[in-house]
């Protein structure tokens, strides 16, 4: 990302067709958002490599798509109904309401940005002599700021745990957190906000039975569980993967993509014999920071965040967070439910939710480890961590470098100038590779302009086709990263251009 600051991400995302605002003809819907041409091609990209990585490359993993409704017992069971719930506060001055543990928050990642911008004047006084880690568990005033970042964090923790109203309106009273907009500390108490979205099911509205929108996917593989354990013949340990859509009615959702009303879920629920558990906790969040890292983008970007206070069905969690414009926020959580949802449910329903070991000779009901990774801040961290600046010799261009393997289009294909020979030539090179690739046809604007466009979302390669094509039968490749361009033979097109995105 650099030096771009959200702002310029949001208009960046519009402008060439990632994202726009619902509703935008009618003044938009307030945290909903549609995907445009380029964010749903890399949208469904994300979702295909992680469906890959996390089900087809592993023989112990299932997949499944369970339904938005469900039976409203499934979210007494799970503590939904009752307990889903955000804390909320007023600032009288502004009008405006918050979350009360985003500004506390907001108030921690301003602790961090001040280490930070400790660390970095260090670096910069000392030099290549500079040992960062020495540093940060020597110097005194850093010392000073993570103990205050580790005693406000396990505060809020506990105090949320424990939904302790009064203790969250004290923190913020300490902490003398203002309101961003009006200044002030004037603030109201704390009071509750809950988060689930209800409808009705039914032809008539008196006859009609109360619903639930589900505000997140597990629910759905909690109760198959059974179902997807007999008919795949898996053994203990083995997981169910989901991806799909859950809607939560937040107090304030900002922060474009990051926080919606409407949002997607990846999510994996490994099942495992009761006291295995913590291996394989620490298994999967291992192997699911070394994912991030493999999309190409900075490793110091990433970061564990351990929970130092637990939900009362968790014995570990963890977050993946990712140095999105506003700080570090969690991208993906890793939890140990233990077999808290499973006894829920049987509870509930009546029906055993246990599992056969034949090793043993025993029925028990499994533990589970959990993987839940929010789609859209999935992309919301691609499109962060790919949007460059970058001064050239004649101008600034504006470049998404995505892993190849993750860009919308992988190849554009570019008639040097808009005749007809030359357009005839340029579709029938298009037509071929679209058999193989993901591509765009582009004839409008200069052939300066059309790089630049396609820099803009993301494309790998580009191939311009010119006079000189027809007579020789080759073309030019044009690298985005290095900007660097090759002749080639027409028909070493698609070998040249698969070795390049595979490596």
């Amino acid at each position: 990302m650099d030096n771009l600051d959200l702002k310029k991400i949001i208009s960046h995302c519009k402008e060439y067709g990632f994202v726009f605002s619902s509703s935008e003809i009618y003044d938009g819907l307030s945290a909903v958002y549609d995907y445009g041409p380029n964010g749903i091609e890399l949208k469904n990209n994300l979702k295909q490599y992680w469906w890959k990585t996390m089900v087809h490359d592993n023989d112990d993993i299932v997949g499944i798509d369970s339904s938005i409704f469900m039976h409203p017992k499934i979210w007494h069971a799970s503590g939904h109904t009752e307990a889903f719930n955000d804390p909320l506060v007023d600032n009288k001055d502004s009008k405006k309401r918050y979350r009360v543990d985003t500004l506390i928050e907001e108030h921690i990642e301003k602790i961090r940005k001040k280490v930070k911008k400790d660390i970095d004047k260090a670096e910069k006084r000392f030099g290549p002599d500079f040992d960062r880690k020495k540093y940060i568990t020597t110097n005194p005033r850093i010392i000073n700021y993570e103990n205050l970042i580790n005693k406000i964090n396990s505060k809020l923790s506990k105090s949320l745990e424990r939904n302790d109203l009064s203790s969250l309106k004290k923190m913020i009273d300490e902490l003398e957190i203002k309101c961003p907009v009006s200044g002030t500390s004037n603030w109201t108490e704390v009071r509750q906000f809950n988060l689930m979205f209800s409808t009705k099911i039914g032809a008539i509205s008196e006859d009609s039975n109360n619903l639930y929108l589900r505000p997140e996917t597990a629910q759905g593989i909690f109760v198959n569980f059974l179902n997807v354990q007999k008919t795949s013949r898996k053994k203990i340990p083995f997981g169910i993967a989901q991806i799909g859509k859950a809607f939560r009615n937040e107090i304030v959702a900002r922060q474009f993509i990051f926080r919606m009303r409407e949002f997607e879920q990846m999510e994996m629920q490994f099942f495992v014999k009761p006291g295995d558990e913590i291996q394989w906790y620490n298994h999967w969040k291992n192997k699911r920071m070394e994912w991030h890292q493999k999309l190409n983008l900075k490793k110091s970007e990433y970061i564990f965040h351990d929970h130092l206070n637990l939900a009362h069905y968790a014995n570990a969690a963890c977050d993946i967070q990712f140095n999105f414009p506003m700080g570090f926020r969690e991208l993906e959580g890793i939890h140990s439910r233990t077999d808290f949802d499973l006894i829920q449910h049987q509870k509930f329903s009546k029906k055993k939710l246990q599992y056969f070991d034949p090793k043993i000779d025993k029925s028990y009901v499994p533990f589970v480890v959990e993987t839940s990774l929010g789609l859209d801040r999935l992309f919301l961290s691609i499109i962060c961590g790919s949007l460059y600046e970058e001064k050239t010799d004649s101008d600034t261009r504006t470049v998404m470098k995505f892993p190849p393997f993750l860009a919308p289009f992988k190849v554009a294909i570019l008639p040097l100038v808009k005749t007809d020979e030359l357009i005839v030539n340029a579709k029938k090179i298009h037509k071929d590779l679209q058999k193989i690739f993901s591509c765009q046809y582009d004839e409008k604007d200069s052939i300066g302009k059309r790089y630049r466009r396609q820099d803009a979302i993301g494309t790998p390669y580009c191939i311009t086709i010119d006079h000189n094509s027809i007579k020789d039968n080759m073309v030019t490749v044009r690298d985005r990263d290095t900007m660097s361009q090759e002749r080639i033979p027409v028909e070493q097109i698609c070998e040249r251009i698969k070795s390049k995105l595979y490596t």
